[in-house]
């Protein structure tokens, strides 16, 4: 099939090679025009036949919003557009209602695999009416990885970031606790070879997972992460996931505690410690540090 395809950065450019790969047409718009095959959204249109798919991969907000609002002007009725970047599913409502206007379906994609994507697929978590889905669906089976899972219809439109956005919040918390697991494991005399510990854990242990490969491959280049300062941003996916487990009156102590242990890597001096400190000395007389 043909696909259009907005956005070929990291994710959007190595998905360009993947569908093609695959033995479909991909033209790709970029504001870069030493990666886009057109010159402007509107030549990336114009040489798709109708109907339509046009795959978004754009930054969430702003650009997708500006994104979506010029093709529901370009595109024609029985049109698919795709918002495949890390959207809010709130968004992907008002998205899909701006489109159903003007007859052009929508559907939303939350799209994992990063860098990694190319070789070994990426995971696909898709919302959206059935027919709309169908006119995606030989784009989702090139991008997905080979086997039966790997790519799922969560439901309506939303449920794809939505699923998306829980997956990544529990990467968060997952991603938490190696590190804690990791920072007590260097502070133990007792053990002599971290490095070695997280590899022996890569088979027969029930914490093996790719998060964990790839802990041990970050300890090879770097055996206890001494080039690196301890500073970790959040997409928004982690805040959203809390946000929503408030709404829905869900119970989330790990994956906010989570995403609370990222804001406190931001901090060189932690407000809340000086408190902390003054408070025991006033109580207990407990020493304190000055600048």
């Amino acid at each position: 099939m043909e696909l259009g395809l907005i956005g070929l950065g990291k994710m959007g450019g190595n998905m360009r090679e993947r569908i093609r790969r695959a033995g479909h047409t991909v033209i790709g718009y970029d504001r870069n025009p030493d990666v886009a095959d057109v010159d402007s959204l509107e030549e990336l249109v114009s040489k798709l036949q109708a109907p339509r798919v046009v795959w978004v991969m754009v930054p969430a907000g702003g650009p997708t919003q500006d994104t979506v609002e010029q093709l529901a002007e370009a595109l024609s009725p029985g049109d698919v557009v795709v918002d495949g970047g890390n959207s809010r599913w709130t968004d992907d409502i008002k998205h899909a209602e701006l489109l159903a206007a003007k007859g052009i379906g929508f559907v939303d994609c939350g799209v994992s695999g990063g860098v990694w994507g190319l070789e070994n697929g990426y995971a696909l978590m898709y919302g959206g009416d059935a027919e709309h889905v169908a006119k995606v669906q030989p784009v989702f089976d090139a991008l997905k990885p080979e086997g039966d899972f790997g790519a799922v219809h969560a439901g309506k439109v939303g449920a794809g970031h939505f699923a998306k956005m829980v997956h990544n919040g529990i990467e968060y918390a997952m991603m938490q606790a190696f590190a804690e697991g990791w920072e007590l494991l260097e502070a133990a005399p007792e053990v002599t070879d971290v490095r070695e510990v997280f590899r022996s854990w890569q088979e027969g242990t029930v914490i093996r997972s790719w998060l964990l490969d790839l802990a041990v491959r970050a300890l090879d280049d770097d055996e206890h992460l001494a080039k690196l300062k301890g500073w970790a941003a959040d997409s928004g996916e982690g805040r959203w996931t809390v946000e929503a487990a408030i709404d829905h009156a869900v119970p989330l102590p790990a994956i906010t505690a989570s995403l609370f242990a990222r804001f406190a890597s931001r901090q060189d001096d932690s407000p809340q410690m000086k408190m902390i400190a003054a408070l025991r000395n006033q109580f207990g007389g407990h020493a304190v540090e000055s600048k």
